[in-house]
């Protein structure tokens, strides 16, 4: 079927109502950067916040995602745009539910950040460059990929065989080698407060 026979389906329920019902409003928060820096442990202690002061949000990780969604895709450079497209779209939706939606992913070519970028309007997309040298990362290891990668077993590996292209601009940048785990969730809330997507008290406005 072509795509000009495909309409849009607009909802009965506006996204200024959605906040209403929330009491803060919603957008994604991006986080990029390498293997091991900490995106992961980042977004779940910030989805676990957001909990405790009954903010609605949710995470979307990207080891997660290649189990269901992009589960059919590989680390080419195409797949990895895809892997992109395909979770910021799906973000957007969540996104337009009224939920601060919370990505974990390496991400590492900046034009494929920036078309996730574009699909959101201004203030909503909001890029955390989680900044980790790339001597701790591999020091970290978590998952063993870094010995892999350097053994030649897991081919193009971010940072060892294939590009990262750090952000020129993010809205956030964190520095998770020399802040703790509270710190890093900390400065991402108060960005959040600052920027009026959630307010520092139960009165909320748009």
């Amino acid at each position: 079927m072509s795509d000009k026979h495909i309409q849009w389906q607009p909802s009965n329920v506006s996204r200024s109502e959605r906040h209403h019902l929330n009491s803060h409003k919603s957008c994604v928060l991006w986080l990029t950067g390498l293997s091991g820096s900490g995106k992961s442990s980042i977004a779940y202690e910030m989805e676990r916040l957001l909990f405790t002061q009954h903010i609605r949000s949710y995470v979307l990780d990207g080891d997660n995602l290649r189990h269901g969604l992009n589960g059919n895709l590989g680390f080419s450079p195409n797949d990895r745009s895809e892997n992109i497209r395909r979770t910021a779209e799906a973000a957007k939706l969540l996104v337009d539910a009224g939920i601060i939606t919370i990505v974990a992913l390496i991400s590492p070519y900046r034009a494929d950040r920036e078309l996730a970028r574009s699909l959101y309007a201004v203030g909503e997309f909001i890029e955390v460059f989680i900044d980790c040298p790339l001597e701790i990362c591999e020091k970290r290891d978590p998952k063993g990929l870094y010995v892999k990668a350097r053994a030649g077993v897991i081919p193009d590996f971010t940072g060892i065989s294939a590009p990262y292209e750090q952000p020129r601009r993010p809205e956030i940048v964190i520095s998770s080698n020399q802040h703790s785990l509270q710190a890093s969730t900390s400065r991402i809330y108060d960005y959040l407060i600052a920027h009026k997507v959630i307010a520092p008290q139960s009165s909320f406005t748009l």
